[in-house]
């Protein structure tokens, strides 16, 4: 994204990338015909971007990491991302609003961007749950008014912007390797 550790740099454009592909195949739960096609072509340009940059971390991996000296809080983090979106989805699931899980499981990933940020020491990552959490909160109002599961639209959004940030992301990173 926008930081000055190669290493962080492709590995966050190659795990936006597997993202994209995961937040596409889970709209696919659910979508209207008319966008089939384009959540499977969003899936398999975030799997090329996986492979791709997958690549280039594993040949840069010596490289210095903005997360050095961090790793205990950043594991932290990530554990109370994957508790939030786990807890939230039990209580959604015995409410018995489980169509919301997508949507909810989108929120607690966009709103870890911004201290992920923080770690990786680029603003970035920050920018993308920002638009995310903006984005989900259209959907939120969107999905009151229907009965569809939230991974019809939460889907896409999450893949859309993964997506277009590991190509924003590759285009700022290819020319300097």
């Amino acid at each position: 994204m926008l930081t000055d550790f190669l290493r962080d740099q492709v590995f966050t454009t190659a795990w936006f990338g597997l993202m994209a592909f995961v937040w596409f195949g889970w709209s696919q739960e659910d979508p209207p015909k008319r966008w089939r096609v384009w959540l499977g072509l969003g899936s398999v340009l975030g799997l090329g971007f996986a492979a791709a940059f997958g690549v280039l971390t594993a040949t840069n991996w010596d490289e210095p990491t903005a997360l050095e000296g961090k790793y205990v809080w950043f594991g932290v983090l990530v554990a109370a991302e994957v508790v939030a979106a786990g807890v939230g989805c039990l209580v959604l699931a015995r409410r018995g609003a489980s169509r919301w899980m997508a949507w909810w499981v989108a929120v607690v990933v966009a709103a870890h961007f911004p201290p992920l940020a923080l770690f990786l020491d680029d603003i970035g990552v920050a920018l993308v749950g920002v638009v995310q959490l903006v984005a989900l909160g259209m959907v939120a109002r969107r999905l009151r008014g229907d009965t569809v599961t939230s991974s019809r639209l939460a889907g896409p959004v999450m893949g859309a912007t993964l997506l277009l940030s590991a190509a924003i992301s590759a285009v700022l990173t290819v020319p300097g390797l």
